[in-house]
């Protein structure tokens, strides 16, 4: 089975490099917009009424991956999928960014973690009641979130 993903956009925030961005964008008050790719222009239709979005995108500067990764709030070695490493077998994304305005096929994003040039593969919207869960367990990262967390060479 092949599957393939077309690129519906590109993001593009002030992030040129791997090093000092944040990771995740509940650490970040970058901005910066995507632009559209005009035939999916239309598919924007009443997403200017949501506040948040989540963005889906392919890691273009990630090349290849290990099952064990030492994350960015750790330096203990942990299983990839205990983690959100940007090193992964398939390279997506996910970001839930605010949406600060919509203007033709531009979108204008706030709290961005993502290099500049990043191919977007979707968007959809955030709805609170949707993603809301009770008893959440977060694992080795208890006590290790503190406020703004930034990327160091790890990844590079």
């Amino acid at each position: 089975m092949k599957i393939c993903y077309k690129p519906i956009g590109t993001i593009h925030s002030g992030f040129k490099g791997k090093v000092n961005v944040p990771i995740q964008p509940r650490f970040s008050d970058a901005k910066g917009h995507i632009k559209l790719k005009e035939e999916y222009k239309d598919g924007l239709k009443d997403l200017d009424g949501f506040s948040y979005i989540i963005l889906l995108y392919h890691f273009h500067e990630s090349m290849g991956f290990d099952l064990t990764v030492r994350p960015f709030l750790d330096n203990e070695p942990r299983g990839l999928f205990a983690t959100r490493a940007p090193k992964r077998p398939n390279n997506i994304g996910l970001s839930i960014v605010r949406l600060d305005s919509i203007k033709g096929n531009i979108l204008y994003v706030g709290n961005l973690d993502i290099l500049d040039g990043t191919p977007l593969l979707d968007i959809k919207p955030y709805v609170p009641e949707f993603e809301d869960k009770e008893k959440i367990k977060i694992g080795w990262l208890k006590g290790k979130i503190k406020k703004k967390h930034k990327s160091d060479e790890r990844f590079s």
